[in-house]
């Protein structure tokens, strides 16, 4: 709806001009008079567009969600700003990206400030009722008064039907069953009885009834598997079609405004966790009823749009609907009603450590392209995840990788990835050609580039500090508040030193080893973190430097320089310093070092090491999980859910 002033601005004079401004001025003065709309969120887990019918999909079995965007608006270019789900919902619940505020390690609980509420908040203070049902997962300490701040109730209970009479309500509800525990993770045996045996022999998708993604093997064993996704998501669908017949019968579809979307990308190996369109691109699809039909600019009735949207812009929108005031701190877009806000051209997402498996993403998409810069390539997109590796497709995969029955597609997952990726989704919506050498993708290559450069240093991205600084100055600062101080975090210098991370080369390792020398332990942790990507024949000139680096007063460079040198030069005193760190009390350092350990080529001299760290008081799950995966590895204990930790 446009501003009066605006509309009378374009009016003739005389009459007929008077006439029509008041015309336009009472419509506008009966659309101000709606009650406010009731507002339902849909969310699912790990489920990438690819998988959904109104997608595309013609072996997909969704006719609830299809129905929703025949009847509303389908989204094409809808982003998570992360691909696992805490770090996901955290930039929802907060309407900030994770790495603003130092929240983008999963299942980490670093401080936000104190006046970066949970969004429903604000939607209450405008006279919503607010109800969660009922995954949280957010990554912020003092969670639990954190929830019961954001909500009036959060629960498996919650739901619309206990707002006050006439109240408008705020509903999220989430669906479990497309779930990676579903769809891989759990027993076959388990998910028979939860997925499975739920849903009726008409509307189950056979082993046979679908197309393979490219980067698995066509085969039986895969198939049995994979076949898990597309049940999983049909049991999903018919849950939805159950919700929303409630609301039918409570009489309220016609004054709520319905959005679906997944909270990341596709809960399979190379999805879920990887910084790569697989791993963001969502199903995003919002319905409108006719009483609200005006607050899109976009039309309702099937309509589809390519407008860029991630979930910073969620927050701000909701808050927008709702009559509130959008807080200054929130820099997403308003995506509906009179203040909306216009359109980005580019998207810039985001993946750091899942569970036990660190690692650091940056990625840019413009919705056709999707440019991801990789920090610490030295570990594979198949990466050492405990929760993935008790998984029986990703033991299948492992394999089959074991047995050489996989193409180079297929083997390249468990390789070390580049140090860049550009993949062109319109044109290889599987990811399975990347651009980054191609001289026709040069301008696009270095137009993200830019962007991305851009980003890290205008939002003063604090995840360029590895989690043990964030873990340590958490304990007296937010890292929200932290990374504002630019002599504490010179942070284009920070950069400097990360954006080498990856790259290979003669005058690429001289820089970094120079860069040892810098007084700034943050600089000089990156400095020796890309050194590990680097091949011997580079190192070797640089050896003296490494080894002196072991001695370094900062843990993570010491520690990350001795699993260099051990790597590179079998040394003695690196291997002893590397089962030192293992029985070290601080998590973080110990998380890092088994890390290392698991790309490591020789493992065996680490084996009573990890089996001593794994049993020092006081571990955290990412710790006993890693030292599960280094230890299933060998096949020294079994990878199923009774060694997950």
């Amino acid at each position: 709806m446009r501003p009066k002033a605006s509309l009378l601005t374009k009016l003739s004079a005389g009459k007929a001009g008077i006439a029509l401004a008041l015309s336009v001025s009472l419509v506008s003065s009966c659309k101000k008079e709606l009650p406010k709309p009731n507002i339902l969120w849909i969310t699912i887990e790990d489920t990438s567009p690819q998988f959904v019918g109104c997608y595309g999909n013609p072996d997909a079995r969704t006719p609830v969600i299809d129905r929703l965007a025949d009847e509303g608006v389908r989204f094409t270019n809808a982003f998570s700003t992360g691909t696992v789900c805490s770090p996901s919902r955290t930039a929802i619940i907060t309407g900030v990206k994770t790495y603003c505020t130092g929240t983008g390690n999963h299942r980490s609980k670093y401080p936000v400030p104190d006046y970066m509420k949970g969004f429903p908040y604000y939607m209450q203070k405008a006279g919503y009722f607010t109800s969660n049902n009922k995954k949280t997962d957010y990554n912020v300490a003092n969670e639990k008064a954190y929830i019961e701040e954001a909500w009036n109730e959060s629960s498996g209970e919650a739901g619309w039907w206990h707002r006050k009479p006439g109240q408008p309500f705020f509903a999220v509800f989430n669906f479990m069953d497309s779930h990676q525990s579903r769809t891989m993770t759990e027993s076959y045996d388990w998910y028979l009885k939860q997925v499975l045996d739920k849903l009726p022999q008409d509307g189950r998708i056979g082993e046979s009834e679908f197309n393979m993604p490219p980067f698995y093997r066509d085969s039986p064993a895969m198939r049995k598997q994979f076949a898990r996704v597309y049940n999983s998501i049909k049991l999903t669908d018919n849950k939805i079609g159950e919700l929303l017949v409630r609301l039918e019968a409570d009489h309220l579809r016609d004054s709520t405004i319905i959005f679906f979307f997944a909270d990341h990308g596709e809960g399979e190996p190379r999805g879920k966790t990887n910084g790569i369109n697989l791993g963001y691109r969502v199903p995003f699809v919002v319905w409108i009823p006719d009483m609200y039909k005006d607050l899109s600019l976009w039309g309702t009735g099937g309509e589809v749009t390519g407008e860029l949207v991630d979930f910073e812009d969620l927050a701000p929108s909701m808050i927008s609907l709702a009559g509130g005031t959008v807080p200054g701190y929130m820099k997403g877009r308003v995506l509906m009603g009179e203040n909306r806000s216009e359109p980005a051209n580019h998207l810039v997402l985001s993946e750091d450590r899942s569970d036990n498996g660190i690692d650091m993403v940056r990625t840019v998409t413009d919705g056709r392209y999707v440019y991801s810069r990789n920090f610490m390539p030295f570990m594979p997109e198949a990466r050492y995840i405990r929760y993935m590796e008790i998984g029986e497709i990703k033991q299948q995969m492992r394999r089959d990788l074991a047995d050489g029955l996989l193409n180079p597609l297929q083997v390249s997952l468990f390789r070390p990835r580049p140090a860049e990726y550009l993949f062109d989704i319109q044109n290889d919506v599987w990811e399975t050609k990347n651009l980054v050498d191609d001289p026709s993708s040069q301008p696009v290559l270095e137009r993200m580039r830019r962007q991305l450069a851009a980003e890290v240093q205008d939002s003063r991205d604090v995840m360029f500090l590895p989690e043990y600084e964030v873990a340590m100055l958490s304990d007296t600062i937010t890292p929200f508040a932290f990374r504002m101080n630019e002599n504490d975090y010179p942070l284009s210098e920070i950069w400097h030193a990360a954006s080498l991370s990856g790259k290979k080369g003669k005058a690429i390792a001289e820089g970094q080893v120079r860069l040892l020398r810098s007084v700034n332990k943050i600089i000089r942790y990156w400095a020796i973190t890309g050194l590990r990507s680097q091949t011997a024949g580079y190192l070797q000139p640089h050896k003296d430097e490494i080894l002196e680096a072991m001695n370094d007063p900062y843990p993570p460079v010491a520690l990350t320089a001795a699993a260099v040198a051990y790597e590179f030069f079998d040394s003695e005193k690196a291997e002893n310093n590397l089962k030192g760190w293992l029985v070290n009390e601080n998590n973080q350092l110990a998380l890092m070092t088994v890390n290392y350990l698991l790309y490591t080529t020789d493992k065996s001299p680490f084996i009573e090491s990890v089996k001593a760290c794994h049993d020092v008081p006081g571990r955290d799950y990412n710790v006993l999980a890693a030292c599960m995966d280094f230890m299933g590895s060998l096949g020294l204990v079994p990878n199923n859910g009774n060694y997950r930790r």
